[in-house]
């Protein structure tokens, strides 16, 4: 297939500030904690259930959480040691999960099951993905062997790898794009082989030249990419570029309608450091469990990217940085344009978290709202091209069948129109509300259709 030279062009977005400030930091790997706490929900689904109990003692890589559903991936343990609890934690978004608590020996002492997978079909592929516990390693949580696995009637053609990293502070895809290149090209051509793809574009924002040169040189040495059908594509720097819809509209040209996926327009989206840690996986067995984190931000006294046990509390993590450096304001887990803040540092590091943010006073200062006047820049920046603005109106006087009209769930909650708005108004904070109106009205309407269903059965008994 024909491989673009430019990115084509897209709706919105903005410039927003870099601030990569560790981008050119090694990973550095922080010795096991004294315990880990590994929540059952780290995905998008059901959560896991727990397949040991207090007092076991556990092995590093030892499957701890099972799959209860399709849309699921199991957990392991990141640290050896003994089960000290099974209880139940907050996450970051404040849900409740049921979580595992290992307190570590610090011998991190492997499993013996370790070994690689035999991976010989396609089924054999996808259920190695699922055993591995791999979910979108970029921020969504969502399992990747239900991603993989296309549906018959859709023909994929196209692997996007998502390089692109735009999210303010974080750097840790720049740092597997430069560190973890080998596992990355493996994983790649791993998964073009087994989904029988023609093409591979790996998408990198410009602000990082070393990783779109490096891999380029790798690319044009390996044998496996003698038909030039892998390659990089150099991103426009423009916030959200790394958001699926958009990475899929610049690298193809194709345009993801409302409601439907990559796989319906011939793609597949998967995140650099997600495909990078399937190529190691194919080769050593190793589940998921461990992540690297960018830990910055004013407040935190040595910025780094740090490789951490996930179910490490924040505060180890933000200790290992040399603590605060001043009193925090907000910390976030995430970037600032679509992170979300946490009321405490003593929750755990989780599959998909890959930012820890830790920022003082004066960067956590929040404009005082004034009224809208309508200038029309939320509309221009944003990527989807909505109406943000119409979502604040509509859902402050709850009016779920506009907010449907405007397509609401089409909003990916980048942030443009916050950072853009001249008004200082609370957008994205509303269009999440707004959704959350549009969900219970959804699930309200689907009771009241079982409960005429189940009185017509009745009627007719």
């Amino acid at each position: 297939m024909e491989f673009p030279s430019n990115p084509f062009r897209t709706h919105g977005g903005v410039k927003a500030p870099h601030r990569k400030n560790t981008s050119q930091m090694a990973s550095v790997s922080m010795p096991p904690p004294a315990q880990v706490t590994l929540p059952m929900s780290q995905h998008i689904g059901p959560p896991c259930t727990p397949v040991v109990k207090v007092g076991d003692e556990v092995l590093v890589g030892q499957k701890i959480g099972e799959c209860s559903g399709f849309l699921c991936a199991p957990i392991h343990a990141s640290v050896s040691g003994k089960v000290s609890a099974i209880t139940q934690t907050v996450l970051s978004n404040g849900e409740k999960s049921n979580a595992v608590v290992i307190a570590s020996d610090g011998e991190m002492k492997v499993s013996p099951d370790i070994k690689p997978p035999v991976v010989e079909t396609l089924e054999d592929f996808l259920n190695a993905v699922k055993e591995s516990g791999l979910v979108g390693l970029g921020g969504a949580g969502f399992p990747t062997h239900v991603k993989l696995n296309i549906p018959k009637d859709k023909k994929v053609d196209t692997l996007l790898i998502n390089g692109a990293e735009c999210e303010p502070y974080i750097t840790t895809d720049h740092r597997a794009a430069l560190e973890d290149s080998d596992d990355i090209l493996d994983g790649i051509f791993a998964v073009k082989k087994f989904l029988h793809l023609d093409r591979v574009i790996i998408g990198i924002e410009g602000n990082k030249p070393d990783a779109i040169q490096h891999l380029k040189n790798l690319l044009d040495k390996d044998p496996r990419n003698s038909d030039h059908s892998v390659g990089v594509l150099t991103l426009k720097a423009r916030y959200p570029q790394g958001a699926e819809k958009v990475l899929a509209q610049a690298a193809t040209g194709r345009v993801i309608p409302t409601g439907k996926l990559p796989s319906d327009v011939g793609c597949v989206v998967m995140n650099i450091t997600s495909v990078g840690f399937l190529g190691n996986y194919l080769k050593t067995g190793m589940p998921l469990i461990s992540k690297r984190v960018t830990v910055d931000g004013s407040a935190i006294a040595q910025p780094k990217n740090v490789i951490v046990p996930i179910g490490t509390s924040l505060s180890e993590v933000i200790a290992f940085c040399g603590g605060y450096k001043e009193p925090v304001k907000k910390l976030i887990l995430g970037g600032p344009m679509m992170g979300f803040a946490t009321f405490t540092d003593e929750i755990p590091i989780l599959k998909q978290n890959n930012g820890l943010l830790a920022l003082n006073e004066k960067q956590s200062r929040v404009l005082k709202p004034t009224a809208c006047i309508h200038c029309g820049a939320c509309l221009e920046v944003c990527p989807m091209n909505l109406m943000p603005n119409s979502f604040e109106k509509y859902t402050a006087v709850k009016n779920v069948d506009e907010l449907n009209n405007l397509s609401i769930t089409t909003c990916i909650e980048c942030g443009c129109c916050s950072f853009t708005c001249p008004a200082g108004r609370p957008l994205v904070q509303a269009i999440r509300l707004g959704k959350g109106l549009v969900r219970q009205a959804a699930a309200k309407a689907k009771a009241e259709a079982e409960a005429e269903a189940k009185e017509a059965e009745a009627a007719k008994a």
